[in-house]
């Protein structure tokens, strides 16, 4: 057994970054569940943006400056943005919606964990073989997100603000009053 093997630390002696990033996950999957268990769209809006915040706080533990701070700038500072101007535009209900329940939830959970557990299953096969370049450039960093950003997901980023911006139209459109009908004079032009 090497020096540096003798004092790495194991599974049983977690460093504070591990102990910090298990806890930052307790508190997102936390705000998670509440999310989207909540009765209430506003404050569901704002849980989501303590979900977002966490996970932004996780990638910086990963040490993913870069895509932490997009995390925060697109999801918490767009689309949750967007999210709750879509629902003061639409003047959504403030308080508790009763349509906002449908009566679904064990179904609805059995669909989720259904949908978790394949997913686990598909991100376990298809990375099981995979291995880490430490050798090579940062995976976190700019230079490597930005080449495979655009060159491997420019589609689905350019559809992504698409669908936003179709969100903002359509919030937009619902939120406009129909228009009075005009009254005609009686024998007048």
């Amino acid at each position: 057994m090497t020096l540096a093997a003798a004092n790495a630390p194991g599974f049983l002696s977690p460093t504070g970054v591990e102990i910090a990033f298990l806890l930052v996950g307790v508190v997102t999957l936390g705000a998670a569940v509440v999310t989207v268990t909540t009765r209430q769209l506003v404050h569901a809006a704002l849980w989501l943006v303590v979900t977002l915040g966490g996970l932004a706080v996780e990638y910086l533990l990963l040490t993913a400056e870069f895509i932490a701070w997009v995390q925060v700038l697109i999801y918490v500072g767009s689309v949750v943005v967007l999210l709750l101007f879509g629902l003061m535009l639409t003047r959504a209900p403030i308080g508790r919606s009763p349509d906002a329940d449908s009566g679904n939830r064990p179904a609805a959970l059995a669909v989720a964990v259904a949908a978790a557990a394949a997913l686990l299953w598909v991100v376990v096969d298809a990375f099981r073989t995979t291995w880490i370049d430490l050798d090579g450039p940062a995976q976190g960093s700019t230079a490597v997100s930005g080449s495979i950003l655009f060159r491997h997901w420019v589609l689905p980023f350019e559809a992504l603000s698409v669908l936003l911006l179709a969100a903002l139209v359509g919030a937009i459109v619902l939120s406009r009053k129909d228009p009075e009908p005009v009254r005609t004079r009686k024998g007048g032009n």
